[in-house]
């Protein structure tokens, strides 16, 4: 069964035209009409072939657009600690009364993200299940597209208050683990998107998913510079 299968899907057209070659010969057609009839078939099996080979390649994309939101669900939401609402949840502590502030919305933020996110992979898992994620392709691509737009606002948000306040070095090392880890994922859905555009003409363009800013490690301020002791005056420099 295996092997009929296979000669259907893919040695239907050169087992067809042999045989057409030979019954042409046995009862003797013209050239002309044997050699029309030929190209007839081989021209149908190459369209075939084409149609079948942008089908391969549209699922290939299907699916890893599928583990890209499972990965996006699974490294940068929930209680991750690469999630951008788990750093922002260490802010609580600070002293600052407009980044607390700012820190407790983007926890009900969190929530609605958090639900948002785990519908849209029930919904993915179950038409992948149905064989139905191909129809609803552009759907799900303008989806993860649109949470990660909304995600990013919230990490362009703690850049702008991580630029106004002294972070400890623990949360800025948290983060730019998060910005490359996320930097990865980005590059690889703008690659999806760019296949998808070629294969299915779907209209997000790649250049719309942004990558994520690193901030700079901490930097010695001014005051800790001068309590640094001078050097012994046996290590200065002589000028000769």
């Amino acid at each position: 069964m295996y092997v009929l299968r296979l000669i259907v899907n893919w040695g239907w057209c050169p087992i067809l035209i042999a045989a057409l070659a030979l019954v042409g010969y046995a009862y003797e057609w013209p050239m002309w009409v044997l050699a029309a009839v030929l190209v007839i078939v081989l021209i149908i099996g190459l369209v075939v072939a084409i149609a079948r080979a942008g089908e391969k390649e549209l699922e290939h994309a299907s699916l890893k657009l599928k583990q890209l939101a499972g990965y996006f669900n699974r490294r940068f939401m929930g209680d991750s600690s690469l999630s951008i609402f788990v750093i922002i949840r260490s802010l609580l502590t600070s002293d600052n009364a407009r980044v607390w502030g700012w820190a407790r919305e983007c926890e009900v933020g969190q929530r609605i993200f958090n639900t948002w996110c785990n519908s849209f992979i029930d919904r993915v898992e179950s038409d992948i299940s149905a064989r139905r994620f191909i129809i609803y392709l552009r759907t799900y691509q303008s989806e993860l597209w649109l949470i990660t737009s909304h995600y990013q606002e919230f990490i362009e948000q703690f850049c702008e208050v991580a630029q106004s306040i002294e972070l400890p070095p623990e949360i800025i090392d948290q983060y730019n683990r998060l910005a490359v880890e996320y930097n990865a994922f980005v590059q690889n859905f703008r690659d999806n998107i760019a296949e998808l555009r070629r294969i299915a003409r779907t209209e997000i363009e790649p250049p719309s998913v942004k990558f994520a800013k690193e901030l700079p490690g901490k930097q010695a301020t001014k005051q800790e510079e001068e309590e640094k002791p001078s050097k012994p005056p046996h290590e200065k420099g002589h000028i000769l």
